[in-house]
């Protein structure tokens, strides 16, 4: 009798939008787990051009990810399930969607607001989202550019299957501030590659002496 365990069990990708007047309204687990991921970091440098300032960072890299995720709703509508047969991908897709949104009672709230004469009226926060790619990569992100390719209808004109390109920029502490939850995940996030960074160093330099 074979003693193979199986195939290991995947961790899922996921984009989480953190809103506490509406947690469940912006939580996408992705279906499957993209095949591929591009990160693009940008060094933040001072510019100076006196001596010695050239290597100076004013911060963080700016890093952009790109991802393409794809839905489907085969295996929903295999089942049966009530919300696939009845409105299709709709709700995953508007849960990617609303977080570009702003909520709909902040934007009636702030027009009864200009309509009673109040002069200044802040613009309502997107929540704070997350992209969460495995344990060691938590980090907040705000999205920058998103497309939607609908490949598939039912009889209702509902989505059943659909590619998403998601463009997210990563959000550091500078841009949220330290003491916040999405300043602090980006810290522990940078904390988690300094450790990584000395654990490949620590490896190269044990390779360099085997080969001396």
């Amino acid at each position: 009798m074979s003693t193979f365990p199986g195939s290991p069990k995947v961790q899922k990708g996921a984009i989480i939008g953190l809103d506490p007047f509406n947690p469940l309204a912006s939580v996408i687990v992705f279906q499957y787990n993209p095949d591929t991921l591009t990160r693009t970091l940008t060094a933040q440098t001072t510019g100076g051009t006196n001596p010695g300032e050239a290597l100076r960072l004013k911060g963080p890299p700016q890093e952009n990810i790109t991802v393409a995720m794809e839905i489907d709703a085969a295996d929903q509508l295999e089942r049966a399930d009530g919300i696939a047969t009845t409105i299709g991908l709709y709700p995953t897709l508007s849960s990617l969607e609303m977080l570009l949104y702003p909520k709909s009672a902040l934007v009636i709230a702030n027009e009864l607001l200009m309509a009673a004469g109040v002069i200044e009226v802040i613009p309502p926060e997107a929540p704070l989202t997350l992209f969460i790619w495995g344990l060691k990569r938590v980090v907040p992100v705000r999205l920058t550019t998103f497309s939607i390719t609908e490949e598939a209808f039912d009889t209702n004109l509902n989505p059943i299957r659909a590619k998403v390109n998601l463009g997210l920029r990563v959000l550091n502490y500078q841009d949220l501030g330290l003491l916040s939850v999405g300043g602090a995940l980006f810290m522990v996030h940078q904390i988690v590659k300094e450790v990584m960074a000395t654990i490949g160093g620590v490896s190269n330099v044990a390779a360099i002496g085997t080969t001396l």
